[in-house]
């Protein structure tokens, strides 16, 4: 059981300590100044202690009154927050997602709605990264990652296998009657070093030098090959609005798995109502895109 808050006296104690002056506090509670006066000497002696200096010409805080102001700040803050997110009856939830780029705009937006309208409360931020995230620094509930599912320190969902196809515009497309065709093409290439080695061991040619450019991010890179630089390497689940729409195609059936896509959040961190609400939608939402 708390003990007894003499809340008005604290409310009239912050705002005084804030203007230093009972005059602009009673204008900020709505109240007359000879209440606030009575409520912070009320206070005083519940404490046993002057929390101001009374001046000719306002006020000045005692060492003990400086004590105080910050806590009462801080709470009064974080009560007003709370209070904030109340409407029509609802808490309204924060929840930050970090989202590898080529997901986020690939299958998450498309299915973004379905989550709004089933959960209006839950106020969703995403924030892009090209796979290198750190959960704890940026203040993230979960992180969707491509990987293999192993980060330190953290859980790990798999969402969706997402192997890797060659993706080009129908132009490259029609030059290319075989794999070993590719000698003959701009290759562009993604962080990781080793994909179009097994690409080309899957497809059963000889490797290759690959001196394409590089890109941080597989979104970047088949945007160049639609614009016709190249040709991609890159997880064609992700592109399959491109691909039924003709701007992409995929020259060779070829796979090569480098990774999936998995909902990642810090171990030990409390599940929120939001976080629950989200990772129970997400995965449901995979696994009937994995069923279709």
């Amino acid at each position: 059981m708390r003990p007894y808050l003499p809340l008005n006296a604290l409310r009239a104690f912050e705002s005084s300590a804030r203007h230093l002056s009972f005059t602009r506090a009673a204008l900020e509670l709505n109240v007359t100044q000879a209440a606030v006066s009575q409520q912070v000497r009320a206070l005083e002696e519940r404490l046993g202690t002057a929390l101001f200096k009374r001046l000719p010409r306002g006020l000045a805080m005692t060492d003990e009154g400086l004590a105080l102001r910050p806590v009462l700040s801080d709470a009064f803050d974080r009560i007003e927050a709370v209070l904030k997110r109340f409407d029509g009856g609802h808490f309204h939830e924060v929840l930050t997602v970090g989202v590898v780029g080529t997901f986020a705009v690939g299958w998450l937006m498309p299915r973004l709605k379905s989550f709004r309208d089933a959960h209006p409360f839950v106020e969703l931020r995403l924030l892009t990264h090209n796979n290198l995230v750190d959960l704890a620094t940026e203040g993230l509930d979960f992180a969707i990652r491509f990987g293999d599912g192993t980060w330190p320190g953290s859980l790990a969902t798999r969402l969706l296998d997402a192997p890797l196809a060659l993706l080009c515009t129908p132009e490259i497309a029609a030059r290319l009657t075989q794999p070993d065709d590719l000698a003959n093409e701009t290759l562009l290439r993604s962080y990781r070093a080793d994909d179009w080695m097994n690409w080309f061991n899957a497809a059963g040619i000889a490797p290759r030098p690959v001196r394409g450019p590089v890109f941080d991010s597989s979104r970047l890179m088949v945007e160049a090959a639609m614009q016709g630089a190249g040709i991609a390497l890159a997880p064609a689940l992700m592109f399959d609005h491109e691909i039924d729409t003709g701007r992409l195609v995929r020259p060779f059936d070829v796979e090569v798995h480098a990774g999936s896509y998995w909902l990642t959040c810090l171990k030990g961190k409390p599940m929120t109502p939001a976080m629950l609400l989200f990772s129970q939608w997400l995965v449901k939402e995979a696994a009937e895109s994995r069923q279709g």
